[in-house]
């Protein structure tokens, strides 16, 4: 008699579509669908006719319907590692980092050294942390990123209408406004109030994935003010205008001033002495976010305190006379 469990096999699922998923293309609801499933083989499927909505054959462009009827067919997901619990110290972290929620929106206090996403090794980032604590929400994703090591405030649509509709304000560059509290090594230029330098993103040999200042760059700016001047560095305000990889670490570094922490842009000596002073990660904040919500013209401002390790470091600094 063979003991051996009978392992379970993937089968065909018919999913309908509720205003969650409503406008999403096809490839990308699948990618979500069959987490871990290389892209290429979702094209394949599709292109093979095993996909099927309201019977029949779609391309990958399809925008979904509410009501719609897709059969997704029996894929085995590769995926593995795909978090299915999340530790009791981070979920009470994420609880109580939520600084706005409504029925369709989420703004969090991003912890700095938590990926907002998984990926390149990591199995565990904000979106996925949140969808393991709220599997009660049919719908999680990431409004726009931050760097790992870059803190505060990130929005999460509950809803795909809100995804799209907070997704074309920063594409449109109009209705959201960002701002970041950095400290940079030295003293920030006085007539410095606007970074305006193309930014291009180039891999090492190494794979490390770097941004630099190109005439070949995309058109890259952002705004900068003085909050209070230190004797051996400047806490400032940042603004980025346009949301490139790096901006904020990259224009500051090329206005001359680094951020300290930074340990891919930033000056080691500086970094080692303030690690000695109690920096043990990059001084960049999230420290608020303006936005207004669909069908209001009332704005919405969500803050970001620092995190108590950063409200240290800068209490404990000589102010510049």
């Amino acid at each position: 008699m063979n003991d051996r469990p009978v392992e379970n096999k993937p089968k065909v699922r018919f999913v309908t579509i509720t205003d969650a998923h409503e406008g999403q293309r096809i490839d990308n609801f699948l990618l979500r669908e069959l987490k871990g499933v290389p892209k290429s083989r979702i094209y394949r499927i599709l292109r093979k006719g095993e996909v099927r909505v309201n019977k029949a054959r779609v391309k990958p462009e399809y925008k979904l319907a509410d009501g719609d009827l897709v059969r997704v067919p029996p894929v085995t997901v590769a995926d593995r590692t795909a978090p299915t619990s999340v530790s009791d110290g981070l979920t009470a972290v994420l609880e109580n980092a939520i600084l706005y929620e409504d029925a369709a929106l989420l703004v969090v206090n991003k912890p700095s050294g938590l990926a907002v996403h998984g990926g390149s090794g990591i199995s565990l980032g904000l979106i996925e942390a949140l969808r393991v604590i709220r599997p009660q929400a049919k719908f999680l994703e990431l409004v726009h990123r931050l760097d790992r090591d870059t803190s505060g405030c990130i929005m999460v649509a509950k809803k795909r209408s809100m995804l799209k509709y907070l997704q074309n304000c920063l594409r449109e560059r109009q209705g959201i406004v960002k701002r970041y509290r950095a400290l940079v090594s030295g003293q920030w230029p006085k007539r410095c109030k606007l970074v305006v330098a193309p930014l291009l993103k180039i891999s090492l040999q190494s794979g490390e994935r770097m941004v630099n200042v190109s005439p070949e760059g995309k058109k890259s700016t952002t705004q900068f003010d003085v909050i209070k001047r230190y004797t051996d560095a400047t806490l400032v305000e940042a603004r980025p205008i346009t949301g490139r990889t790096h901006q904020i670490r990259v224009h500051a570094l090329h206005a001359g001033c680094p951020l300290l922490g930074d340990e891919k842009y930033g000056q080691p000596e500086a970094n080692r002495l303030f690690k000695q002073k109690g920096l043990k990660r990059l001084f960049l904040h999230a420290a608020s976010l303006t936005f207004c919500l669909p069908d209001s013209e009332q704005s919405i401002t969500v803050e970001a305190p620092l995190e108590p390790s950063l409200d240290r470091l800068l209490q404990g600094l000589e102010v510049q006379a």
